[in-house]
């Protein structure tokens, strides 16, 4: 075998150095074929030569702690595409021949073999091995139509076409046993980095992926045409602004005896003159900008301390936007009131015109429905907000967007 490869890795070296360009449309076709189908008949050679090695438990001999280990230091794989490449080794070499088979006859991927694998293997259990076989059969052909995702998305569906006499029991024992894994794997995890940001891993069931889903979507789509967050931001965006909503609606669990509330500590001085940092409850520092966005927000208390740490001002929601005035903001502007945006009101938070820490009053002249995203945009933008002679909020653009500055509203909300 070792020199047989060793030719054949002559052979492909010799390909390697041939000028693509010469080559007709149809035979590009037919070396790209070749080629793929090459690349997945030396796979099957690989699993077969990695499943001996396992077999032999020749890894401890080199030292390893395991064969996935040794894999990851000889040929430079991650720890877990190396255990992967033996878990499908020892499947290929203990389950239905076939898949072996069919994958060194380069007529499947390896990536479909796994999928065909797990999918006979569970045909066998259910069905036993005449359907097993036929369940090979009709994976293997559909695998020349269809990539591994959508594979393994109509092999749910299998039995159907090898057993259909015991299909449906089969389908409803396999979800059962999936939502008690999805119960068993779900979690999630808040790692906090050094910089004081949040790093979100876990996996949610079906259910709560679905609620979440629900939560974010809508949140997440571009807010206008001049939206230029990516995908992964909005989701980001969408996600604060459930957790404002949720703060918002005063039904969470009490925490310590209080409500759950974030609390933003700052010097008087650092507020006004938009110096300094603020402080979290929980000991992360924010910008002075931050703070001065966040205090718009009825969910948040700011707590403004002197020079000596004495409490000046405490702020407490009744001080802010809330109640019959917060219901008189939502009838003016009915959701966020940035030209362009169709956020509801239940995702909004009251934006001061002038800031409150800059003597900005709290009253219906003064205040502004603007969605989490505009919010943040309005701070950090060279946007202005101010009340039209009608009483309704209008925006001036920036002289780099529009040099005449003519002034914007929201055309999405019915005005009352």
């Amino acid at each position: 075998m070792v020199e047989e490869l060793t030719q054949a890795e002559d052979a492909i070296a010799a390909c390697a150095d041939t000028a693509t360009w010469a080559l007709r449309e149809d035979e590009l076709i037919t070396a790209l074929d070749t080629a793929h189908r090459i690349e997945q008949r030396l796979a099957a050679v690989k699993l077969a030569l990695i499943r001996e090695f396992d077999g032999r438990g020749t890894a401890t001999t080199h030292g390893a702690s395991s064969t996935a280990v040794w894999l990851r230091e000889r040929l430079r794989l991650t720890v877990p595409a190396a255990r992967r490449l033996v878990d499908l080794a020892e499947v290929l070499d203990t389950g239905n021949p076939g898949v072996r088979h069919a994958l060194g006859d380069g007529h499947i991927t390896v990536d479909q073999a796994r999928v065909i694998a797990d999918t006979v293997d569970s045909v066998q259990t259910a069905a036993g091995p005449e359907a097993a076989d036929k369940a090979l059969g009709v994976l293997v052909e559909w695998a020349g139509q269809f990539d591994p995702t959508l594979l393994r998305k109509l092999s749910t569906r299998i039995l159907d076409h090898v057993a259909p006499d015991i299909a449906d029991a089969a389908a409803e024992a396999a979800l059962d046993a999936e939502a008690r894994r999805a119960t068993r794997d779900r979690h999630l995890t808040l790692s906090t980095l050094t910089d004081g940001r949040l790093r979100l891993t876990g996996i949610l069931d079906t259910e709560t992926a679905g609620l979440l889903r629900a939560a974010i979507d809508p949140l997440s789509a571009p807010s206008g045409p001049d939206d230029q967050r990516s995908p992964g931001q909005r989701r980001h965006d969408a996600l604060s602004d459930v957790c404002r909503l949720a703060l918002r609606t005063g039904e969470l669990p009490e925490h310590g005896g209080d409500p759950a509330q974030i609390v933003v500590t700052t010097s008087y001085d650092g507020l006004t003159r938009q110096l300094g940092s603020g402080t979290l409850d929980t000991g992360l520092h924010l910008t002075a900008e931050a703070v001065r966005r966040l205090a718009c927000d009825a969910a948040i208390l700011p707590a403004v301390l002197s020079g000596a740490g004495q409490p000046l001002d405490l702020g407490r929601q009744r001080r802010l936007i809330t109640g019959s005035l917060r219901r008189a903001l939502v009838l003016r502007d009915g959701g966020c009131a940035f030209p362009g945006c169709d956020r509801p009101p239940r995702w909004c938070a009251a934006h001061h015109v002038k800031h409150w820490a800059d003597d900005g009053d709290t009253s219906l002249d003064n205040a502004v429905l603007l969605c989490g995203h505009h919010h943040r945009h309005l701070h950090h933008s060279d946007w202005a907000v101010r009340l039209a002679g009608d009483g309704h909020p209008e925006f001036v653009p920036p002289a780099w967007l529009d040099p005449e500055q003519v002034p914007r509203r929201n055309h999405y909300h019915r005005r009352t």
